[in-house]
């Protein structure tokens, strides 16, 4: 099988993926354009016979490596492998002689080493391209992390025609060293962030009796909200609402006019994801009335649920039982993730699957190592290539076989 070979290919590369990954890591950019990145990911690139495009909403990319073999009398498959480039607006702690040298921004949810590990499996496939009788295109994605950088490439037409199938992966700093975790169905949870305004009347504190205090009302609205939560789903379809900010009066002795509240949404079916903000609307809106005040409630949509194919699944057990040897390579997630991802705007419109890779040492107490968005965060760039591999291995198996 193609695959067979990709891990010793992808370990000969090892050395210009790492120096890719610390480059980026170095110079971490946030949001939608990422131009730093970008180039770096063209440079490294520029020998290999991969076609680009680029749309005007982002500094996003897509490589197309066309395969050099005939289907024959079998379909002609198209692939999709992404790797997302952004970072996060987080001051490093790690210490590394590449830590970032951008005040202020740090690539610790992994993105630089995504990016690193899609170059090496471009790198793989594209030696391999006489082989494969079909396409891969290569998403270099920035504006991961809450900008929907996913959705505005596919909104620029950048997927277009889409592929049969699109394959993604995460690294987990606090994972077993190369292990590779999946799911089918629901993996990580949709996301929409909340605002609630109490506005009553402000005053002095030491005669709340002349003023409308909109402190006590926030205060209710927060504990009732975890009684809706529970009390109105199912707790095997889960659903968090998460209040993380509380802003109030400027000083000890005075009764602010309002109180704005600010929180996290997450629901892993579109059903109850539906259902939530008239369920807050009523719950903020009945307890402002008792408290003669008004509630003015806010819901910004974020990343929809990521939903992986069964088959895509499947096949990525396959792959990394192939690659990696034996029953401990790959692992099944009994439940869901609840963190959000935006991948999810392609596997709403290609099946596939997202994969989770295991970047702890091989010595480390693995479980205490500082995890994802983690100033501290660290990697052990010795399984990057397992990483490179795989996602080569997702893409040549497609193309050769589908999803049988």
């Amino acid at each position: 099988m193609l695959h067979e070979s990709l891990l010793e290919a992808a370990r000969a590369i090892a050395e210009p993926m790492v120096a890719l990954r610390r480059a980026i890591h170095a110079e971490p950019e946030l949001g939608l354009h990422t131009p730093a990145t970008r180039d770096k990911v063209r440079a490294a690139l520029a020998h290999l016979p991969l076609e680009w495009r680029e749309g005007p909403s982002t500094t996003g990319i897509m490589a197309l490596l066309k395969g050099g073999q005939d289907a024959g009398t079998g379909p002609r498959r198209h692939v999709l492998l992404r790797g997302d480039m952004d970072a996060l607006p987080i001051s490093e702690e790690t210490g590394l002689d590449f830590a970032s040298r951008i005040p202020g921004a740090m690539h610790s949810c992994g993105h630089d080493t995504h990016t690193a590990m899609l170059a090496g499996a471009a790198e793989i496939l594209c030696a391999r391209r006489d082989e494969l009788a079909g396409d891969v295109s290569f998403m270099f994605q920035p504006g991961e992390e809450g900008f929907h950088g996913a959705r505005h490439m596919i909104d620029d037409g950048l997927l277009d025609p889409l592929p049969d199938a699109a394959f993604a992966l995460h690294i987990m700093p606090n994972s077993p060293h190369g292990l590779v975790v999946g799911r089918a169905g629901a993996l990580m949870a949709a996301t929409d962030t909340l605002e609630v305004i109490f506005e009553g009347r402000g005053g002095h504190a030491s005669m709340p009796h002349d003023t409308i205090d909109p402190v006590p009302a926030a205060c209710l609205f927060v504990t009732a909200l975890q009684g809706v939560i529970t009390r109105r789903f199912n707790a095997a379809d889960a659903v968090v609402a998460s209040v993380t900010q509380i802003a109030a009066g400027p000083a000890s002795n005075v009764i602010p006019d309002r109180v704005t509240i600010g929180g996290t949404l997450r629901t892993l079916s579109p059903e109850n994801r539906a259902q939530l903000p008239a369920l807050i609307e009523t719950l903020a809106g009945g307890i402002a009335a008792a408290h003669e005040m008004t509630a003015r409630v806010t819901i910004t949509p974020g990343f929809p649920v990521t939903v992986c194919d069964p088959r895509a699944v499947d096949l990525g057990e396959t792959v990394a039982r192939a690659l990696f040897g034996g029953a401990d390579a790959f692992h099944r997630l009994p439940s869901p993730i609840m963190g959000a991802e935006d991948f999810s705007y392609v596997l709403e419109k290609v099946p596939g699957a997202m994969f989770f890779l295991g970047v702890a040492a091989p010595d480390a107490d693995w479980a205490r190592c500082p995890g994802i968005h983690s100033a501290r965060m660290i990697v052990d760039e010795a399984a990057l290539p397992r990483g490179a591999a795989l996602l080569a291995g997702l893409a040549a198996r497609f193309l050769a076989s589908g999803f049988a």
